[in-house]
């Protein structure tokens, strides 16, 4: 693939750690998923594809933010902290 490895410099980050960048486009690709789940259901409730379209509309502008939000908040609350001393433990 000719965009292989242009990518794989876009998205490399620590090992273990997702950069910012694949945050976004997983919550993006996500959301296109939920958002065609959203109009589903909206569809089926509603029986009108104009309200379900419109549904799927608005939540997929908020759901993408929340969505990148929380994976940030969660890559910073599980991050390793490095300058902390590591207690250690003594038997007695």
């Amino acid at each position: 693939m000719i965009l292989d490895q242009p990518l794989k410099k876009v998205f490399a980050s620590k090992p273990g750690k997702d950069s910012s960048a694949k945050s976004l486009l997983k919550s993006i690709s996500w959301r296109i998923v939920g958002t065609i789940d959203t109009i589903i259901i909206s569809y089926l409730v509603t029986g009108q594809l104009v309200m379900a379209v419109s549904i799927g509309s608005v939540e997929v502008v908020s759901k993408i933010i929340l969505y990148y939000l929380h994976e940030r908040v969660w890559e910073n609350a599980t991050k390793v902290k490095t300058n902390e001393p590591e207690t250690e433990l003594v038997r007695s």
